[in-house]
């Protein structure tokens, strides 16, 4: 597994705004920067599909994650860089190493303010206030190109989209709640294989309604069985609904 991103900034905050992982075969050399750049002008040949996921807590080879990459020498903006491994990298390369070698799967994210535990923060107020008044002339507090997706003119690469963005919304951020319901019904317009974990709350077609989606990372005793259930989702192509 090779993971690539692509960082932006804007008032000193950190975005990944594009991110790869591709699955190497055992026998394969690593591949450079430049030949991911060559992969990624044939998408619909060499991109598998899209998982989107909730925000990314990344960072790029030779430097731990901080919030502001910039303070400690990075200086690799706006270009493809090669990224550290991370928890939830585990997860997607175990489902999907021996079903897409040699392909590439973009990852995408609700919000790509590249920050760790963001959940539950003041953060989330901010955004809640930001998606509130996104669609009008008014100042957001964090960058509407670079944080948050263009729903009605998303583009997502390959066959399959996997939703992992997570299940749990607090009530209050009712701006949140619509922008992912908007995003699910938006996807379900594309011609794309939809895949999801849930399980007891919501049968599946309320979860793809409401926007309840399992992510393929937990902790504690659900650690196991997301990541079980992530793989059997992954098991056929094309890839699965999983009821856990």
């Amino acid at each position: 597994m090779q993971i690539f991103g692509k960082y932006s900034t804007n008032f000193d905050m950190d975005y990944l705004v594009e991110q790869y992982i591709y699955f190497n075969e055992s026998d394969e050399d690593e591949i450079t920067t430049d030949e991911l750049e060559i992969l990624l002008k044939k998408k619909r040949k060499n991109v598998a599909g899209t998982i989107i996921l909730y925000n990314p807590e990344t960072s790029p080879v030779g430097f731990k994650l901080s919030r502001f990459l910039k303070e400690d020498g990075f200086d690799g903006y706006d270009k493809f860089v090669t990224l550290n491994e991370y928890p939830m990298s585990y997860v997607i390369n175990a489902g999907l190493k021996k079903v897409y070698p040699k392909k590439l799967v973009e990852i995408k994210y609700l919000f790509s303010l590249n920050r760790e535990n963001i959940e539950p923060t003041p953060i989330l107020e901010e955004f809640d206030a930001d998606l509130d008044k996104f669609n009008s002339n008014q100042y957001t507090r964090y960058d509407k190109k670079l944080n948050y997706l263009d729903i009605p003119n998303i583009r997502l690469s390959g066959k399959f989209v996997f939703f992992g963005s997570g299940h749990k919304h607090d009530r209050h951020h009712k701006a949140i709640i619509a922008y992912v319901r908007a995003l699910s019904a938006q996807v379900q317009k594309l011609d794309k294989n939809i895949v999801f974990m849930y399980d007891n709350n919501h049968d599946e077609d309320e979860a793809l309604e409401i926007g309840y989606f399992l992510s393929p990372l937990a902790l504690g005793k659900a650690k196991e069985l997301r990541a079980k259930g992530f793989k059997e989702a992954f098991k056929t192509i094309p890839p699965k609904v999983q009821k856990l």
